[in-house]
């Protein structure tokens, strides 16, 4: 993994923004930067955020939050040339599976990303067949944190370009720092809401790696399970062909 300077660009009320691109992916050829972002929502940004934000050219942003996440905060603020697409994943509420230590947060995140693929597989195809259109490009996708939903997603895409999974988890694993920076500007902020779980923070690296090794056992590779949800075999050709140098 390359050096964090290279890929993140500095908000002041985006707290997990990233450059997706620049791991070696299929052949050794790496994932273009510029082409993909991923962050917790921009619902925030105005001022000099906004204009960093429309500097980066980005054309289409992908919403991954539930509608009553869109109707509470609102979106990414519009701007001449931006397309927003709202696409909810299906997932179970996280409130609905409880947490215990002993069965530890890889594994319990883990079983939530699973059920993100049972559910949500339509959802997650129609964000990775936005990613593969070359014109949509660049692309950010967010949901509120940054690193669950749009987590499952980047990786997904990144296991397509044949990053190794080491490398999809250490990315993933950043969003921890991400996620401590957010609680600290939430508790200065608003200092009246409650803290956040900490199974709602932390992205042990751990917990991707165990999602992935399992998605494969249960459907054969990433592929054949996209493939199996609905992914047309040429929207992977199409993803390969524009994100990979």
């Amino acid at each position: 993994m390359d050096g964090t300077s290279t890929r993140t660009t500095a908000f002041e009320t985006l707290f997990n923004f990233r450059d997706v691109g620049g791991v070696p992916g299929l052949d050794g050829r790496p994932v273009r930067r510029q082409r993909l972002y991923r962050s917790d929502s921009p619902h925030r940004i105005d001022g000099v955020d906004r204009e960093a934000f429309e500097a980066l050219g980005i054309r289409t942003v992908v919403d991954l939050r539930r509608p009553a996440e869109v109707r509470r905060h609102g979106r990414v603020p519009a701007y001449d040339g931006l397309v927003y697409q709202h696409i909810h994943p299906e997932h179970p509420l996280w409130e609905e599976s409880a947490y215990s230590e002993e069965l530890g947060l890889a594994r319990w995140l883990a079983d939530r990303y699973h059920d993100l693929a049972t559910a949500g597989s339509a959802g997650l195809v129609a964000a990775i067949e936005v990613i593969a259109d070359a014109e949509a490009a660049p692309v950010l996708v967010h949901c509120v944190a940054g690193k669950d939903r749009t987590g499952v997603v980047c990786a997904l895409t990144l296991s397509l370009l044949g990053v190794a999974d080491a490398d999809i988890a250490d990315d993933y694993a950043r969003s921890t720092a991400a996620s401590a920076r957010f609680s600290e500007w939430l508790a200065s902020t608003m200092p009246d809401e409650p803290p956040l779980p900490a199974p709602f923070l932390a992205s042990p690296a751990e917990a991707m790696t165990l999602f992935l090794a399992e998605l494969r056992d249960r459907h054969g590779s990433v592929p054949d399970y996209l493939v199996g949800a609905g992914l047309a075999p040429a929207r992977i050709d199409a993803l390969r062909t524009h994100l990979l140098d």
